[in-house]
């Protein structure tokens, strides 16, 4: 009797375990077919996403970045100063017949800015063929001369220009330039005692004397002295004044501030020099009290025509 009832329960066991495998099974491919439908659609939608990409991608180069209707055919160059266009094209490095719409104007508008003639750029389309380029140049107000014996004897001069921010210009091209490499620009004031390491191409002069000697340049120009003599050469050697050497012969010497004062005290010397006929032979405004001069009759040294000073060129407000 007890086993019998054991045996009936053994079954009914049996079946349970039956039943809990069939409905795990189910539950498995019914998670499996769940699982391949998201991967299918999520591979369709991003086969789908590729296609159109792919296609979209192809109708803007066939339309657009290859479409000969925007091909470059005319580069307008324009310039505020004596920089003639075809250079100015040449520095920006873009062909006729590149696809105006696919050109990088950021690239060409660094590659011009990265040459040490220019201070401003200006790069634009005009659709459909045309690329306006407007630069500004930068202006020498002075030049650094400096001699270096030749490999087969004799010296060459190397002559560099300085803009007012003190920034190193590159000597353009023979062809381009009006006056030749190797002489001085006679309608520019000489700095003296700096270095050929101080003067690298494209970058801003450290020393603080011939920072000063360019402010002074330009308070000059503006000046009661202007038109009354010409600078020749400002010495900057020294750390705490200029020596200015003009084209009368006289030897002036000025402290780094306060230039206009110094000026002023200058053309009010050089009126009374002219009231007793004397020409001044040195002069330090340096000094605030008791200024030190040295006089010469006017009649042993004939002066000098004054130059009219270099003035800085109009800029073009739209470029």
């Amino acid at each position: 009797m007890w086993s019998r009832k054991k045996y009936k329960n053994r079954r009914l066991g049996q079946i349970h375990v039956l039943d809990v495998r069939l409905r795990s099974d189910q539950v498995r491919r019914s998670r499996m077919r769940l699982t391949a439908r998201v991967f299918g659609v999520l591979f369709g939608a991003a086969l789908g996403t590729y296609l159109v990409w792919r296609s979209g991608e192809w109708a803007l180069n066939r339309m657009v970045y290859q479409n000969p209707t925007f091909a470059i055919t005319t580069i307008e160059a324009q310039s505020d100063g004596s920089i003639s266009p075809e250079l100015i094209r040449r520095w920006a490095g873009v062909k006729p017949g590149q696809n105006l719409l696919a050109l990088d104007l950021a690239r060409v508008k660094r590659d011009l800015e990265m040459t040490p003639q220019l201070s401003m750029v200006s790069v634009e389309r005009v659709l459909p063929r045309t690329l306006r380029i407007r630069v500004t140049e930068r202006e020498a107000v002075a030049q650094v001369v400096l001699s270096r014996p030749k490999p087969g004897g004799g010296m060459q001069f190397d002559v560099f220009h300085l803009d007012p921010e003190g920034y190193v210009l590159i000597p353009l091209d023979p062809r381009q330039r009006t006056v030749q490499p190797g002489r001085a620009d006679d309608s520019l004031p000489t700095l003296g005692g700096l270095k050929q390491t101080e003067l690298l191409p494209g970058r801003a002069v450290e020393s603080p004397t011939a920072k000063a000697a360019l402010r002074f340049i330009l308070e000059f120009g503006c000046s009661p002295m202007a038109g009354v003599v010409d600078l020749r050469k400002i010495d900057c050697s020294a750390t705490e004044v200029l020596t200015v050497t003009t084209g009368q012969g006289s030897e002036i010497t000025f402290g780094l501030h306060e230039f206009d004062r110094q000026l002023r005290r200058w053309r009010e010397i050089h009126d009374m020099g002219q009231r007793l006929n004397r020409n001044l032979a040195t002069l330090d405004l340096a000094v605030t009290n008791n200024i030190p001069a040295r006089w010469l009759e006017a009649n042993l040294v004939p002066p000098a025509p004054a130059k009219p000073p270099k003035t800085l060129r109009n800029r073009k407000s739209n470029v």
